[in-house]
């Protein structure tokens, strides 16, 4: 903003002249506006006035019943299940990775480096071809390893296992989905809930356990809910970008998928196009509601930093409510 000092102070007087302000004009905005108003116009005519988009047949193809199937079963119900599992596993593995103990620390290190380091695509390939190391009639035996030869040794008709489970049940289909994606997402959440536990200073978990509170306790009760604050966009970014990777379901194979329905629609009537624009708005309104949920746990999570503290019982005396609460 430039001003030009109209009227200067009169000789004795302390006090400044009057300032008229002129605003910096700023031509570029104006060229950026209307650049993008230029190319919004000429994406609504294309929307508009394409006969390739087939509008009539992408809102026809949106609501068939296999895709609908497939948007509840396979993406809404692959979501949900993979992150429960990401996001659990995951914050078992960051206090794994935390934790003073070296086996457990390498465990994690292992973990994290094994599942972040294979493609998605190639871990639900693999997931679905892991029935050929457990074939049937023994399937996927839980027991004692060597279990056959300690027996044999002994003289005894016996392999020590447990129960066996059928691998080609389990590593096929929405279940081998599931778990290939909470595997592969385990390891991006343990990053995020580490840094998270990281980002709240130490002297908190201190403090709880000065106050007769188990490390156990201190990370449930103190720690994670302050770390919450840093937890929560990632997460929610990882949600989104789950939502969107239910499509490479197709690996293992998951038939019963929103892109996989919409696709096979595609192929039998020979509109490519119109589907993939279905699938996109499919999409577009799951990842909308997603954001819009996220942003309201992020407010929640985040109320109390940047603005000046309410007035409130101290930390100390929360702390000693917290402990004489908790059971």
């Amino acid at each position: 903003m430039s001003s030009k000092t109209v009227a200067g102070p009169e000789k004795g007087d302390d006090r400044p002249g009057m300032i008229d302000a002129v605003p910096v004009r700023h031509p570029g905005r104006w060229v950026v506006i209307a650049v993008i108003v230029v190319l919004a116009a000429m994406f609504v005519h294309l929307l508009l006035t394409n006969p390739a988009f087939n509008w009539s047949f992408v809102f026809e193809a949106m609501i068939q019943s296999p895709v609908l199937r497939g948007l509840v079963m396979g993406t809404l119900l692959g979501t949900a299940g993979s992150m429960v599992i990401g996001v659990t596993l995951g914050i078992l593995v960051a206090v794994m990775r935390l934790s003073s103990n070296p086996v457990l620390s390498g465990v994690a290190w292992a973990f994290t480096w094994f599942f972040r380091a294979v493609p998605r695509l190639v871990l639900l390939t693999i997931m679905g071809a892991l029935g050929v190391l457990f074939p049937q009639p023994k399937g996927l035996a839980f027991g004692f390893p060597f279990g056959t030869q300690i027996m044999d040794l002994l003289g005894l008709n016996s392999d020590l296992t447990l129960f066996s489970l059928d691998a080609n049940q389990i590593f096929t289909g929405i279940i081998g989905g599931i778990i290939g994606l909470g595997l592969s997402e385990a390891a991006y959440m343990a990053e995020i809930a580490r840094a998270g536990i990281l980002s709240v200073d130490d002297g908190q978990r201190e403090a709880a356990c000065a106050l007769g509170m188990s490390n156990g306790r201190a990370m449930r009760r103190v720690v994670l809910p302050q770390a919450m604050r840093v937890i929560v966009p990632p997460t929610g970014n990882e949600t989104i970008a789950m939502v969107k990777d239910t499509s490479l379901l197709i690996a293992i194979p998951v038939s019963n998928e929103l892109f996989f329905q919409l696709s096979s629609i595609g192929s039998r009537t020979y509109q490519t196009f119109p589907v993939l624009v279905a699938a996109v708005i499919w999409y577009l309104l799951i990842c909308s509601v997603l954001m819009a949920v996220q942003s309201r746990l992020e407010a929640h999570f985040g109320r109390g930093f940047g603005t000046s503290a309410p007035r409130d019982k101290g930390m100390r005396a929360k702390m000693l409510s917290i402990v004489g609460g908790s059971k």
